[in-house]
């Protein structure tokens, strides 16, 4: 047998032994494994990982809460009481009057706050237990009703003292005490203090006293308003060289006369006073409204109209509802 037959009855032998699957491939194809790559055979193997407590990821600063300041705590009234008392000491003695108007000021921002016991804790610095004012104005405040007192607990402050003696201290007393009773309706109580006042303030003749003087006679004429005995005090007059303060008496006789119709009255005070300089917008403002309101009773309706306006124009944007401007018409 030749050697092309002995290999034609071995592809035959070949192809009866396969399956028809394998008759599909070459005859004698000897298919060998591919070797894997390198990169291939290093991602298929897992990777030991050592686990290593420096690894771990350093925490978040926080900043610290003691860096941050802590905000102010705020001043009781009587301490604030304190400080307006220093305030007008240092007017006082160095004659400024500015910073007696400016202890005004923040007495009336004040004075929703005001209480009992700590009125009667500041007479108690102010003034001298053997003083007359003291005897004046402590029997005049209420007795304490269990409420609480807003002193000086809530934080340690500086310290405050002040001179003892000085008129301008007691006046500021006076007009504390009567804006306090007049606010918790103790009218009977608020126009024996005006008097007191009134009466203490008549031998004073200091420029300082000028604009505790003036609120003193506004709260005064108020008072007495509120207890329907407004004519007892149409008497009052200024003996000194106040302007400030005869403003104000102005201001308050012709708020008087109006009050009791009597205009013609009015129109003669205001025709021989004295021609001032002003010295208060607020005290102009309300000479305005009273000229405006007595014209127009007189039936001077342009004139009127210019005063009213004027008045309007010039009033200030917050003013004292027990006086203000709007309160004469």
């Amino acid at each position: 047998m030749d050697g092309s037959s002995l290999l034609r009855k071995v592809n035959s032998l070949t192809h009866s032994l396969t399956s028809p699957h394998e008759r599909s491939l070459p005859a004698f194809t000897l298919l060998a494994p591919v070797p894997p790559r390198a990169a291939d055979a290093d991602a298929a193997m897992p990777v030991d990982v050592e686990m290593n407590d420096s690894a771990a990821p350093a925490p978040a600063v926080i900043p610290a809460i003691a860096d941050v300041p802590a905000p102010a705590p705020a001043l009781s009234t009587l301490q604030h009481l304190k400080e307006i008392a220093s305030v007008i000491e240092a007017g006082s003695l160095t004659k400024e009057v500015r910073r007696i108007s400016r202890a005004v000021r923040l007495t009336v921002a004040l004075r929703r706050r005001l209480a009992p016991r700590g009125v009667a804790a500041f007479l108690a610095f102010a003034l001298p237990s053997y003083s007359d004012g003291f005897a004046h104005l402590s029997p005049l405040l209420p007795k304490e009703d269990g409420s609480e007192m807003d002193v000086d607990t809530a934080a340690p402050v500086a310290q405050v003292s002040i001179k003892h003696g000085l008129p301008d201290i007691e006046k500021y007393c006076y007009l504390l005490v009567l804006i306090f009773l007049i606010d918790h309706k103790k009218y009977d109580e608020a126009k024996a203090c005006a008097n007191a006042s009134i009466a203490r303030m008549k031998n004073l003749n200091r420029r300082t006293v000028d604009v505790l003087a003036s609120r003193l006679y506004s709260y005064y004429s108020y008072a007495h308003e509120l207890t329907n005995s407004l004519a007892e005090i149409r008497g009052m007059a200024t003996l000194h060289r106040d302007e400030l303060g005869q403003e104000t008496l102005l201001n308050l006789l012709l708020r008087n006369y109006l009050h009791y119709n009597l205009s013609d009255q009015a129109e003669k005070l205001r025709l021989k006073a004295p021609c001032f300089e002003a010295h208060s917008n607020q005290q102009f403002c309300r000479y305005l409204v009273y000229l405006g309101k007595i014209r127009t009773i007189r039936l001077e309706y342009t004139d009127a109209k210019d005063s009213l306006l004027q008045a309007a124009r010039k009033a200030p944007t917050a003013v004292d509802s027990a006086f203000s401007a709007t309160n004469g018409l």
